[in-house]
């Protein structure tokens, strides 16, 4: 932090009913800091809340507000502030509790105004060290929160769009996507990129509980209330206090269970399973269906004021089919993940493997791919992953793919093709299974029909540009 201005200056406010002690410190410290003086707990927190202040020097023994009460009030509403207590009546105890309460230190009066220009340094150096910490969290978490879904398709670019736009908000947001596509990775990431990352995730797959069992794991139980409930249980909502509750599939709960989520989202209270004390909870609600709700709403079997509640933000994943393209970047991804879980050293995958991997209508979306990739890893004997090595279920059913009985499989390239290349070879090959109809060949990709016209100009002015170095080089 740089302080060789006035208006960079460090604010330090010091708190004390002693005007003497007030001022002393005042004259002590205005030489690099500014200083702001209060004689009161509540005036202290009135200048606390009016701007911003890098460390409060704060009495213990005041009348009205103590400062103890002060900090636990002023780390509350400031979390990053810095707080030195000071004290003529100096005990262990006292230091103790408000350390544990966030207290920076702790001095005794009459101060040693050596050592506290030294500790406020120290204090100051620490406090830009964190704040420097959360910017880079931040930007780590704006760049790497998503990093588990993977994709450069025009489908995934709005997903990410949707996601970073939601994610700091407490807007309930709904993922619909078939089964595979990956919903919990981004429930995921729509909770670390929240306010919320600390607080805990808490994810309930709705279809794998019977409806019974349904209502006491999102609510819980009182001791007795049904056999077998032999005591007291918190339920997920419970658990997920302070973050975020992730319900799975959220389509197949049931019509008593529905009344209650409904509830609970209008009123932020429940009632445990056999109990009549209401329990307030502070979650954000994210929600996955693989099933249209608005088709379950028009069928009778979704309430339809519970599909408003949920249906606030949407993101819609698209099936792997619709994205082909992003079959290789996600084959690299997993290939990484899977070499690093059974110590192999496979360095990627042959064009004829890919060329089979992205001819596959993958009816188990991204999960299908990720496990295939994981069978092939295990497996394969070679320092490369090749056609050998696929599924013979995947093989045959390429086989008999029109492509394939055309002989025209999606793309061809040697061994140790870079991955820009193979995607060159994906679109110049559905571009002749489609007889250069750009709008065909870019929807079986999944990419737009402006992003093929883009790839297409660059590799034309590069072609271009090459030949042109080539004839300059030779001699005349």
């Amino acid at each position: 932090m740089n302080h060789n201005t006035a208006s960079e200056q460090p604010v330090v406010l010091v708190v004390d009913d002693d005007r003497n002690t007030r001022d002393g410190l005042a004259r002590a410290l205005q030489h690099a800091y500014k200083v702001i003086t209060v004689d009161s707990g509540d005036r202290a927190l009135a200048v606390l809340d009016g701007q911003p202040v890098d460390v409060m020097l704060s009495d213990v023994r005041m009348p009205g507000m103590d400062g103890l009460t002060l900090l636990n009030r002023a780390m509350a509403r400031h979390p990053g502030l810095v707080a030195i207590l000071l004290t003529a009546y100096g005990n262990v105890e006292t230091a103790v509790e408000a350390m544990k309460r966030g207290a920076h230190d702790f001095l005794m009066k009459p101060v040693n105004l050596d050592h506290l220009e030294l500790l406020l340094q120290r204090a100051i150096r620490s406090r830009a060290m964190e704040s420097e910490n959360q910017d880079l969290r931040r930007q780590l978490d704006d760049k790497f929160g998503m990093e588990n879904i993977v994709g450069n398709s025009p489908a995934m670019q709005t997903v990410f769009d949707v996601i970073r736009q939601a994610a700091p908000t407490q807007a309930t947001v709904l993922i619909q996507g078939e089964s595979g596509t990956g919903k919990e990775l981004v429930a995921h990431a729509i909770h670390r990129l929240s306010t919320r990352a600390k607080g805990p995730f808490i994810a309930v797959h709705c279809a794998a509980l019977a409806p019974t069992l349904l209502e006491s794991e999102l609510f819980g139980h009182e001791k007795g209330a049904f056999t077998g409930a032999a005591f007291q249980r918190r339920g997920r909502f419970e658990m997920a206090d302070g973050g975020t509750l992730f319900l799975d599939e959220v389509s197949e709960v049931d019509a008593a269970a529905q009344v209650k989520l409904l509830r609970v989202l209008e009123e932020r209270t429940f009632e445990r399973v056999g109990g009549s004390q209401p329990i307030e909870v502070d979650i954000r609600l994210v929600a996955a269906t693989n099933r249209d709700l608005k088709a379950r709403v028009a069928e009778g079997k979704f309430r339809e004021d519970l599909f408003f509640r949920l249906d606030v933000v949407t993101v819609v994943l698209p099936p792997l089919r619709e994205r082909l393209g992003d079959v290789p970047l996600l084959c690299t991804r997993f290939l990484e993940e899977f070499n690093r879980k059974n110590g192999k050293t496979i360095e990627g995958l042959t064009p004829d493997a890919l060329n089979i991997l992205a001819a596959y209508s993958w009816p188990g979306n991204v999960r299908e791919l990720r496990n295939t990739v994981e069978k092939m890893v295990v497996l394969g004997r070679g320092n490369r992953l090749t056609a050998r090595d696929v599924p013979q279920n995947i093989r045959e059913s390429v086989r008999v793919s029109p492509a394939a009985r055309n002989g025209d499989a999606p793309f061809n390239a040697a061994v140790g093709t870079s991955m820009a290349e193979v995607e060159k070879q994906m679109i110049l090959a559905a571009l002749r299974r489609h007889s250069d109809n750009r709008t065909e060949a870019a929807k079986e990709l999944g990419i737009s029909r402006r992003t093929l016209h883009r790839k297409l100009q660059e590799w034309r002015v590069a072609g271009e540009t090459a030949q042109q170095d080539e004839a300059a080089s030779t001699p005349q």
